[in-house]
């Protein structure tokens, strides 16, 4: 599990970035490292109890881990170690790959973890070509009393500027 705050300082403690990457090219830790960047915020990596293997993670295997949990919604793999305090951040940014075209299921987990009433969530994906689709629809149950935002995915070559941009859309 990574966790690392920056200064207790209140512009930094303004957002967190909870962040799920599981495959071996760890697109989803590298944009969630440029949001960062960009906004001040803390980051907390979202660690499965059981890391999933490569082949856990082979979608064309339907009896893989990850196959196996994505065709059950009731699934929520355990997440490791300690969860952050969120009570001091304003807004909760989640990233995620897309798995089946929404969040894999141990994005639930952390937000059902949590006490999001009164914050603001803010889903982000990467993908190698799924769109963010109804990922933030089926998102937003496991967030109740937040306000959940659409979500955007985001290729590897974004931009501050394009960050920047992203964030003044969301209005926070």
């Amino acid at each position: 599990m990574i966790f690392l705050q920056r200064e207790a300082n209140d512009m930094y403690r303004k957002y967190l970035i909870a962040y799920f990457s599981a495959s071996p090219s760890r697109r989803t830790e590298k944009i969630s490292e440029k949001i960062a960047d960009v906004i001040g915020a803390d980051l907390y990596e979202i660690v499965p109890a059981v890391p999933y293997t490569e082949d856990d993670l082979n979608w064309n295997n339907e009896k893989s881990r990850s196959s196996v949990e994505m065709n059950d919604p009731a699934s929520r793999p355990e997440i490791a170690g300690e969860l952050p305090d969120i009570s001091h951040y304003e807004t909760v940014f989640v990233g995620f790959p897309i798995w089946w075209y929404i969040a894999p299921h141990i994005i639930n987990t952390f937000l059902e973890s949590c006490d999001l009433k009164d914050k603001t969530v803010v889903p982000f994906s990467t993908s190698g070509g799924s769109p963010m689709g109804q990922t933030t629809a089926h998102l937003r149950p496991s967030a109740p009393g937040a306000l959940v935002k659409e979500g955007r995915r985001f290729e590897m070559g974004e931009t501050p500027m394009a960050i920047n941009s992203w964030i003044a859309s969301l209005g926070i």
